[in-house]
């Protein structure tokens, strides 16, 4: 199993507080011969729904001297998380969780933007001091 990202707890602490039940963390993502470990598998019942909803979110910090490296991991990583939860999740959504300083710099820039569009990367941007969600972008 991987080490815990450094913002785990506080984006975990986010989701809580934000009315999510952690169920799994990490959350084993197994498919045929594959087996890989995503941060978070969350829960949130709907009054309006018996199933509720559920979210994985995959945390990344960018605390690399390479936030771009960073980005190209934390995308190849999103990606295939994402194919292979929609065979055994389907129904779920994952996340990227990130804190709010790297989305007001990195994410902010115009490049950074279109391949998170084009790709349909979704975010849960937090506010790490705090931890407490500031936005969701879908």
């Amino acid at each position: 199993m991987p080490a815990k990202d450094t913002y785990h707890d506080a984006v975990k602490n986010a989701l809580i507080k934000d009315g999510w039940t952690i169920t799994a963390d990490p959350y084993t993502i197994k498919y045929e011969e594959l087996q890989l470990f995503a941060d978070l598998l969350a829960e949130r019942v709907v009054e309006a729904q018996r199933d509720g909803e559920q979210i994985i979110v995959e945390i990344k910090s960018f605390l690399s001297r390479s936030q771009m490296r960073d980005f190209e991991s934390a995308l190849g990583q999103y990606i295939v998380y994402r194919t292979l939860l929609k065979y055994i999740l389907p129904g779920s959504k994952i996340y990227l969780g990130i804190g709010q300083d790297i989305y007001q710099s990195f994410f902010a820039q115009k490049a950074i933007k279109l391949v998170v569009e084009e790709n349909n990367i979704l975010l849960v941007v937090v506010n790490l001091n705090k931890e407490e969600i500031v936005q969701w972008i879908s």
